[in-house]
């Protein structure tokens, strides 16, 4: 591509010489793409830029927020990166944790220049969430829900209404969650699953819960369930490496 217009949000960013930065950008044309630009371009926040390069690593020029105003976006020279004044809220809080724990299972999972236009959008939604004011349920609501599309994009469907042997499932029965496999039934005595569950540190669902589940979707009701199955998948699409945002998360409910 040679200096052409891309729109997106930048997901993660790592110092690169003294004035700048290797940028991993969402974008709404090509996906995430690498590239590098001059330091200050910020998070959460709609860019417009200009990207030229053959190979995986692009040159990245006038970097702007994008605006529906164009007068509010400046341009300058193609190595300055241009901040003008924000035409749109950013996300503040707690729930900036959230927005970087979204961005990182992105450039962690996703490949790079393969378009997902419907999965950037969801994404923008999601940031849109992000900064209005949200209960505790809400907040996890919203990224179970970014979560399920993710998956859905790279390509894993939960199945819940059959086991792994294709048999229906059994509300009185046990499963374990294997992401490669999917749910198999474990014990015939539902009694024991938590210590089972405790002891090998699998997945382990109740029939009746994984019932619910398959019927009402992501809700409040399920809500339990969802993250801890969602839990479970992205701990396997990650070869079990910790998530930076999670831990960073952790350390501040420990402060708090």
């Amino acid at each position: 591509m040679r200096n052409e217009a891309l729109v997106g949000y930048l997901l993660h960013q790592r110092p690169y010489q003294e004035k700048r930065a290797l940028y991993y950008l969402f974008s709404q044309q090509h996906g995430v793409i690498h590239g590098v630009g001059k330091k200050g371009a910020p998070l959460f926040m709609p860019l417009q830029l200009f990207a030229t390069g053959k190979r995986d690593l692009k040159t990245f020029s006038q970097i702007g927020i994008a605006s529906n105003n164009p007068s509010q976006v400046k341009t300058t020279t193609e190595e300055e990166t241009v901040i003008s004044s924000l035409p749109y809220e950013n996300i503040t809080g707690q729930h900036q944790y959230s927005a970087l724990y979204l961005n990182e299972i992105l450039w962690r999972l996703l490949p790079s220049e393969d378009p997902m236009p419907i999965l950037w959008q969801h994404y923008q939604n999601s940031l849109q969430q992000l900064r209005q004011p949200l209960s505790a349920n809400e907040l996890r609501l919203c990224l179970r829900q970014f979560e399920q599309r993710l998956f859905n994009e790279l390509g894993f469907t939960l199945a819940l209404t059959h086991d792994s042997v294709q048999n229906p499932i059994d509300a009185d029965s046990s499963y374990r969650f294997l992401p490669d496999v999917g749910l198999m039934p474990v014990l015939q005595n539902p009694a024991q699953s938590e210590n089972l569950e405790s002891s090998t540190s699998q997945s382990i669902f109740m029939g009746s819960d994984i019932i619910a589940m398959a019927q009402l979707g992501i809700t409040e009701t399920t809500l339990n369930q969802w993250s801890k199955l969602h839990r479970y998948l992205i701990d396997h699409l990650l070869d079990y490496q910790p998530l930076q945002s999670r831990l960073l998360w952790q350390q501040q409910q420990r402060y708090q």
